[in-house]
């Protein structure tokens, strides 16, 4: 893309653009944005919906487009799940004409733009959309357990809008093994497998090999539901042992409802504070099936077991006995028996290999893969 001014292209770069589902709060898919947004500087970033208070300073110097939506009601965007019969849409009626690579970092609609045909479009698919798939039993009856009817509707019509929309991409690029298996069932397409990056700000600290028995245990993710951190909370507050939650969503205020006293639902905090707590912790909790779990590499990073579920892309980083602990079912009674197991065999995980674990999860390795996609996707255009 031209720079402004009478800078030259780098590199003879083409024209590309960034999409991403929703600039709302920081995670791990906003992560990988940061460093698609690294390895293409000039490359301006289309969104559904932009909150740059929530945000933070993320993205702060970027060119943001965001779609007809981020005009509507600011409320909007704290209860965004009342448009979603709009996303769809919202995301087809951006314009990328002046665009010759299109990347998407899709965790639900922005694989579904509409491009030319000599546009090559990249999609980067964090998960095919949850809660018309997989999830969408609970998700109907989390939102309206009663009368359902109108809102069954709505999902199968967009369960054809999400298949339909992940036929258009040329190329898609699965984030783990497990997402690339769901891509194959509902998609019915092949993905290449990129793993996540694991930015690791501590690269050059030594690992303190100090017993951390006192220490909190600590989960850091987004807020939603369907990350299971209530279900955190509730074991730590029965079994009386020290948590810190650091994260921010629309589940915030009712940690903080049922948190008991040893429990600390700390929100948002600086990417620094946020490394110092996790290096200090005495093992992470991830009690939610997702897609990959960047946070569980960050952990290894600095030497930190982890007790995840023993499902989606968890198991893809945590090696069970040497990595953490990998507990079968997310309740109560088999989350507790995984922190007593932890605790059993707490001496026995060795810091230095961990992060060696940690390091097979590079931010060069995947900005080497998908400048390798990138390019065979432009030469066969």
């Amino acid at each position: 893309m031209k720079e402004k001014g009478k800078k030259k292209r780098k590199n003879k770069e083409i024209r590309v653009a960034l999409v991403h589902d929703f600039l709302l709060y920081p995670g791990g898919a906003e992560k990988i944005l940061e460093v698609l947004s690294e390895i293409f500087p000039d490359a301006p970033i289309y969104t559904l919906l932009y909150d740059k208070d929530s945000m933070r300073d993320k993205f702060k110097n970027k060119e943001i487009k965001t779609s007809f939506l981020n005009s509507w009601p600011s409320i909007c965007k704290k209860n965004y799940k009342y448009l979603l019969p709009f996303f769809g849409s919202a995301i087809e009626s951006m314009d990328f004409r002046d665009f010759e690579l299109v990347i998407s970092s899709s965790g639900a609609w922005s694989k579904g733009i509409v491009t030319r045909l000599n546009t090559n479009h990249i999609a980067y698919v964090h998960s095919p959309m949850r809660y018309v798939w997989d999830e969408n039993e609970r998700y109907i009856k989390r939102i309206v357990p009663r009368k359902n009817f109108i809102l069954r509707q709505l999902l199968s019509y967009l369960r054809v809008w999400d298949f339909q929309a992940a036929q258009r991409p040329d190329i898609l690029i699965a984030n783990s093994l497990y997402t690339q298996k769901r891509i194959s069932k509902y998609y019915r397409r092949e993905a290449e497998v990129v793993y996540p990056l694991v930015n690791i700000l501590s690269k050059n600290k030594k690992i303190s090999k100090k017993s951390k028995k006192n220490k909190p245990f600590v989960i850091i993710s987004r807020l939603s539901k369907y990350k299971n951190v209530a279900l955190a909370v509730e074991v730590c507050n029965k079994l009386q042992l020290p948590l810190e939650v650091i994260g921010q969503g629309q589940e915030y205020e009712n940690l903080k409802k049922i948190a008991g006293k040893t429990v600390s639902i700390r929100g948002w905090v600086s990417e620094e504070e946020k490394w110092k707590v996790l290096r200090e912790s005495r093992a992470l909790l991830f009690p939610c099936e997702d897609d990959f779990g960047i946070v569980c590499a960050e952990a290894l990073s600095v030497g930190v077991p982890v007790i995840a579920l023993k499902k989606g892309g968890a198991k893809e980083i945590v090696r069970e006995d040497i990595d953490g602990i990998l507990f079968d079912y997310p309740t109560v009674e088999v989350l507790a028996d995984g922190i007593r197991r932890f605790i059993a065999q707490e001496d026995t995980f060795n810091s230095v290999n961990l992060q060696k674990r940690a390091n097979e999860f590079s931010k060069e390795v995947f900005k080497k893969k998908i400048n390798e996609i990138v390019i065979k996707s432009v030469k066969s255009k």
